[in-house]
Formats: structure tokens, sequence, C-alpha cells
């Protein structure tokens, strides 16, 4: 993600009303804070993030204003930076809530799926719909994350590869139980980073795929490539 973010421009990204899903913010322990109240501070985080996102999706990242912010989420900016230390330290929150986001629908699907097949389609479909809802947060944070200090940038980049190691897990567990043989032949970790591509490319190639394809065709065209590989098909 880190890579690509530098090749793509602040623009604004046409918004869409209703597209931002809640929050979670499992865990920002990281981000400095005055507030001793756990829970407060989870609370009030996921309120300013909820009121970032679609500032920096209406206006930049880089012309939205801690003022503005913090008028959205109402409250004061004194009383923000009481939660956060600076607008990094927002952008950060943001990219943890995608992940939190990703990482839930992925073991909400595990928590359904039956074993062999459809737990790997399960899994995919869950992961797509969850790009394809969360598409315009998932830009943003590619055309921004050269922004964060360097300190935030490498958790990001730590936050990719641990939502990349929950589809190694999955592939890991299929093979295990003894369905899709075929998947023993491939780098797991290919197929993951592969998996997790495929995703987020429905976000940063929207502007094409969009007009083409609905997200059910490409959930169902990547989904049967992928299970086609697991297969054996060629």
């Amino acid at each position: 993600m880190h890579g690509i973010s530098s090749r793509i421009s602040d623009r604004p990204i046409p918004y869409e009303e209703g597209c931002i899903m809640k929050a979670t913010l499992k865990s920002t322990d990281e981000v400095r804070t005055q507030i001793k109240n756990p829970d407060l501070v989870k609370q009030r985080r996921r309120q300013i993030v909820e009121a970032a996102v679609p500032l920096f999706i209406e206006n930049g990242y880089h012309k939205t204003t801690t003022r503005q912010i913090a008028r959205k989420a109402g409250i004061s900016v004194g009383s923000m930076y009481e939660y956060v230390t600076s607008k990094e330290d927002i952008l950060y929150l943001v990219c943890v809530s995608i992940h939190d986001m990703v990482e839930t629908g992925i073991e909400k699907a595990l928590s359904r799926a039956t074993g062999g097949r459809e737990t790997l389609a399960e899994v995919l479909r869950e992961y797509f719909m969850i790009c394809h809802n969360m598409r315009e947060y998932i830009l943003l944070m590619y055309q921004v994350t050269q922004s964060l200090p360097a300190q935030w940038q490498q958790k990001v980049l730590k936050n990719e590869i641990r939502i990349t190691g929950l589809f190694i897990d999955v592939l890991r567990r299929i093979v295990t139980a003894g369905d899709l043989p075929h998947l023993a032949e491939h780098p797991f970790d290919l197929i993951a980073h592969n998996i997790s591509v495929l995703g987020h490319q429905w976000a940063f190639r929207g502007w094409y795929l969009t007009r083409h394809y609905t997200i059910e065709g490409y959930i169902k065209f990547q989904t049967d490539f992928i299970l086609g590989m697991a297969a054996g098909k060629k």
C-alpha cells in the first residue's frame, strides 16, 4: 500500500453519502492520550475518525484542518487534542479502523463457513464486499499513507502483513483439513498477497471496473479464478 501511495495524487475522491462504515478501533494504545478512561478514549477516537473520513475524502487530507474535524465530531479542538496529538494521528487511526474492519469481517466469514471450498469462497466474498463498501477508505489510505510519520507508516505496513497472514491461515486450515489438496502446491504467502491486492484493486481501479462490472460479477470472477487454481485447474 505504501509503495503505490506516492503515485496517486491527493485529489478529493467523489464521496458517496452513507459509504462510511462504523469505525471499530480495536487497538490504538500506541497513540498518546491524556485521558485515563480507555472506554472513553475508544469512543471519542471512533467519533473523531467518523468525522474525519468524509472530510478527507471530500476536501483532500492536506486541505482538511483539525478545526473542521473537531467541529464535525461535535467537540472542541482542545478536547480533541486530549485524544490525539496531531492530524497525522487521526489519519493513522483511520488506517487502523480499516484493518480492524477487514479483520472482523474475515473472522465472521470463518465462523459461518462449513469447510473446504465453501470456507475459502466465504472468506473471499466477505473480504471483497468489505473492500467494496470501504472503497473510499481504501483509496484514501493509498493516497496519503506517505503523509504519516515513519513510525505510523511502519505500523500500517505491519497491519497489512497481519491481514495477509489471516488469508495464509485460512489456506493452511483448508489444506490441513484435507480439502483442496492442490493448494499445497502453491506458495501460500503469494496467494494471500494476491487476494489482498485483488480486494484493493476494486478501490484503486474503480474508475474503470465499476463502469464495466458489478461487485457481484467481480466477486464471482475472482472467486472462480482463485478456486480454480486451488483445485488444480489450468
